[in-house]
């Protein structure tokens, strides 16, 4: 089972020429040319007059004959004909009205189009914006995406092997912070949807393990379930103590250079497969959870991408990775875990296991970790699927710059959040007459379930600057869709890298 299918991202490259013949189209079998939506007409991109000239053709009669509507993401082939100097196969892509959004539609269409194909040159970005060719050649290769698959020798065909972006800059940074971008993406993908079967907790922090050790600067510690339990991570010993395959908690830091670096530490919940425990899921709702642990994926691609970039930002990633398993070991609803730096928590529900792993980590990146912000990323109620759909994750802080620099940063990456409030009026329904809290509200008439865990959460931060993220909604796909694609969406690795690149500039 591959860590991760970046090795198949498609190459970028760049040339300053848009149209035939000054274009390097040399080994191209596809070329792509934009339309945009003026109005109710499409009108030419860059370099498309000069190639369907040099075909022969007109916008135009293309409108009438193809339906070409300039709409964002419709891709439409037209015919080439034979000495016209062009490649074998040509394409009109939408591209709306040419911001960012819409390029974003317009890459992901492009890349599904030309699968099978070697190499793709395309004027879509040409002149374009550096946030615009970064929208569109990030979704591009988002798109083109195939999930690691098992025991399987076929598959769906292979992505574009090489882009020629026509036109754009030939600016380097830019396309390796695309690159850093989408295999990040590419990672918490392949994480996400390895099965469950293969997926332990010990396997994820070997592959932890392994990407570390790629990457100069990155160190890591893995503690088992003996240093668990000796060292008080009750949450994480209670979670993963019905299962055959332990708990770990894996810690992945990267440190600049620069002095008086800012230290981000990102907290990940890493249940590798949640059954509900005790308080059982019904079977339909135990088929998507070997994605549970995509809020670890996410917080570990985060910092290897961080690293890869040399971000000036120090980092540190900690996982919290257990298997919500039933056994004759499982914990049970009435039990008080005492999770570490001594909270002690009374469980009603064993399927609300996520906020119980993350106490441990965020408690103890409070007391240890001295950060200076810290976010955790979860997989964590359906009640943020069921408020916000799946294409926003909710958004918990109590810090104004926190929120408004993570909606930035969503809004560049088209990674959205909606930020939610911190209700005090529903914290006394964590009281415990048993213990210092309840980890889920004693009436469930209080409701809001998202904002009830994130208040649990937030009694474990200290007075940190702290995010919380809730990303039950948007981590999964049930289909293709634009840059998404079916089955963990790896949802948060560019939002997140995007908010360190932007703090590390300040």
């Amino acid at each position: 089972m591959p860590t991760v299918a970046a090795d198949e991202l498609p190459q970028l490259s760049t040339t300053a020429e848009v149209s035939p013949p000054a274009a390097d189209l040399t080994g191209a079998d596809v070329l792509a040319v934009p339309v945009r939506r003026d109005g109710e007409s499409p009108s030419a991109g860059p370099g498309t007059a000069e190639v369907l000239a040099a075909a022969g053709l007109d916008l135009g009669g293309l409108a009438d004959s193809f339906g070409v509507t300039g709409n964002p993401g419709q891709v439409t082939g037209v015919p080439v004909p034979a000495g016209s100097g062009l490649p074998q196969r040509l394409l009109l892509v939408g591209t709306g009205d040419g911001g960012a959004v819409h390029l974003r539609r317009a890459g992901a269409a492009l890349a599904r189009a030309v699968r099978g194909r070697s190499r793709l040159a395309t004027s879509v970005v040409a002149g374009a914006a550096p946030d615009v060719v970064r929208a569109f050649a990030e979704s591009l290769l988002l798109a083109s995406y195939r999930p690691p698959r098992t025991g399987v020798t076929s598959g769906p065909e292979a992505p574009v092997r090489h882009v020629v972006l026509l036109g754009a800059p030939a600016d380097e940074d830019l396309l390796d912070a695309v690159r850093t971008a989408a295999e990040a993406t590419w990672l918490v993908r392949d994480l996400a949807n390895t099965p469950s079967s293969t997926k332990t907790p010990q396997w994820v922090a070997d592959r932890a393990a392994e990407l570390a050790a790629a990457v100069p600067g990155l160190e890591v510690e893995v503690l088992d379930e003996r240093r668990l339990a000796a060292e008080g991570f009750g949450g994480l010993v209670a979670v993963g103590g019905g299962s055959a395959s332990p708990p770990r908690l894996v810690r992945v830091s990267w440190s600049p250079r620069t002095r008086r670096a800012e230290h981000v530490v990102l907290v990940g919940k890493g249940i590798t497969f949640d059954s509900g425990g005790l308080s059982i899921k019904p079977r339909e709702a135990m088929v998507p959870m070997k994605t549970d642990m995509a809020g670890s994926a996410v917080v570990l691609a985060a910092v290897v991408a961080g690293a890869r970039r040399r971000l000036p930002v120090r980092l540190t990633a900690l996982l919290a990775l257990a298997e919500n398993a039933v056994s004759g070991s499982s914990y049970r609803p009435g039990d008080v875990v005492r999770v570490w730096g001594g909270t002690t928590v009374e469980v009603a529900n064993t399927d609300a296991e996520g906020r119980m792993v993350l106490a441990d980590a965020l408690a103890f990146a409070d007391a240890r970790l001295a950060p200076d912000v810290l976010v955790d990323v979860a997989t964590l109620t359906g009640a943020a699927s069921l408020g916000l759909g799946r294409r926003h994750a909710a958004l918990y802080t109590a810090d104004d710059d926190l929120a408004g620099a993570l909606q930035a940063a969503a809004e560049a990456t088209g990674e959205l959040v909606w930020r939610m409030p911190l209700v005090e009026d529903y914290r006394p329904a964590l009281d415990s007459t048993l213990a210092d809290l309840r980890h889920v509200p004693s009436d469930p008439k209080v409701g809001g379930g998202s904002v009830t865990a994130a208040l649990f959460l937030r009694e474990f931060v200290g007075g940190r600057r702290w995010v919380h993220l809730d990303i039950a909604g948007p981590a999964r796909a049930d289909k293709d869709e634009h840059e998404v694609t079916k089955g963990a969406s790896g949802y948060g690795a560019r939002l997140l890298l995007r908010w360190l690149e932007d703090l590390s500039r300040r």
